[in-house]
């Protein structure tokens, strides 16, 4: 395993195009904090992770000193509350501005939650679909609960759904357009002059959006639409925590 600051050791268990393990990768990276990765197989989990996380059975799990911590933004604010004199903090220091990060969030996992019925019948998606959400040995016929506008056009199987998740996807990034704003306070990012909690929040979507657009042909980032946003994205993709991760 491999050694942190001040000889603690770290471990992550995930898979390599989970938005939550990627998020849980770059804030690692923003401290500075050494770790030892695990790739899993979610379609035949590990006893360590099964062990981890035996309520969710589900990735990321950091595993700091032997004690397992699940859920991504938990681990997050545990690694910038642990590590707190490592690299820039990820949550502000003030009160009111740690709400309003917790916020913007949980407002951009609220997008991705997993609340609707939709029948996944290819193979790679549902490969994909493994490496985001609590899934036990599924088959390409099995019905999966799947509802958020990235989800569904990721892995909806008529035209027509794929389209209406669109409309409310970029309805989403119109919004979260004005909390760049409010968050920013016209600096480069959500945390202002560095990365913040939102920005690994809502940045580590930023490869699934990609996929989306090769996809339907439609860009949840349109620099027409949501020009801050857009450019923030590109900002973010150019860190340097975040290259080689997204």
């Amino acid at each position: 395993m491999a050694a942190a600051a001040g000889g603690d050791e770290v471990k992550l268990l995930g898979v390599w195009d989970s938005p939550f393990v990627n998020r849980v990768q770059i804030v690692l990276n923003l401290k500075g904090i050494s770790y030892q990765y695990v790739e899993e197989d979610l379609q035949n989990k590990g006893e360590l992770l099964l062990a981890s996380n035996p309520v969710h059975k589900k990735v990321p799990v950091l595993i700091h000193n032997g004690k397992p911590i699940p859920e991504s933004q938990v681990i997050v604010q545990y690694i910038d509350e642990v590590w707190r004199g490592a690299g820039p903090s990820v949550l502000p220091a003030g009160p009111h501005e740690r709400a309003t990060a917790r916020f913007w969030a949980a407002y951009v996992d609220d997008k991705a939650s997993i609340t609707r019925r939709i029948a996944v019948s290819s193979p790679p998606a549902l490969s994909l679909l493994c490496s985001c959400a609590e899934v036990m040995k599924l088959d390409a016929t099995d019905v999966l609960q799947v509802g958020s506008p990235w989800f569904t056009i990721l892995f909806a199987r008529k035209t027509e759904e794929k389209m209406e998740a669109a409309v409310r996807a970029i309805s989403a990034m119109e919004t979260l357009e004005g909390a760049f704003g409010e968050c920013s306070g016209g600096k480069p990012f959500f945390g202002g002059d560095g990365i913040g909690f939102v920005d690994v929040v809502l940045g580590s979507y930023l490869g699934w959006f990609v996929v989306i657009e090769k996809m339907i042909g439609i860009k949840l980032l349109d620099a027409a639409r949501t020009p801050a946003l857009a450019a923030w994205a590109q900002r973010f993709r150019m860190a340097d925590a975040v290259k080689g991760v997204l």
